[in-house]
Formats: structure tokens, sequence, C-alpha cells
């Protein structure tokens, strides 16, 4: 179940990444940040999952880090 929603996110954040840079169009940057931090969250779920703390924690730094920047951008845009 886990492993569909990575593939998921991580396909939404890249398809949203290629549109921006083939377009020139970034209005849709703040998604991009917002799918690939759901992305990293999964990512540290997997690791804690794994007893590997401190690469979990680190991801899921980067997720917090990746919210924030994307309802900042999303706000003052």
């Amino acid at each position: 179940m886990l492993k569909t929603v990575q593939i998921t996110l991580s396909i939404i954040g890249i398809t949203l990444s290629i549109y921006g840079f083939m377009t020139h169009d970034y209005r849709l940057n703040f998604l991009m940040i917002l799918f690939l931090g759901l992305f990293m969250l999964t990512l540290g779920i997997n690791e804690f999952r794994r007893e590997r703390k401190l690469y979990g924690w680190f991801l899921v730094g980067v997720f917090i880090f990746s919210i924030y920047v994307s309802i900042q951008s999303f706000v003052f845009v």
C-alpha cells in the first residue's frame, strides 16, 4: 500500500516538474513541492519501519520544510 502511494506521489511530482520545465510556467511549483514533500514523508515512514531512526527523522524534517515552503509560496504568489 505504501509503495503505491510512493510511486503515485513521485509520478505526480515529476510530472509537474517536467510541465514547468517544458512550458516555463512556474505557477504550479507549490504543488510540485507539496507532492515531493509528501513523497519524502512516505520515505521517512519506511525508514522508521526499518529501524533507521536518524534517516527517518531527516526525511520528516525535509517534509516539514517542504510543506512550509509550499504553503508560503501558495500564500504569497
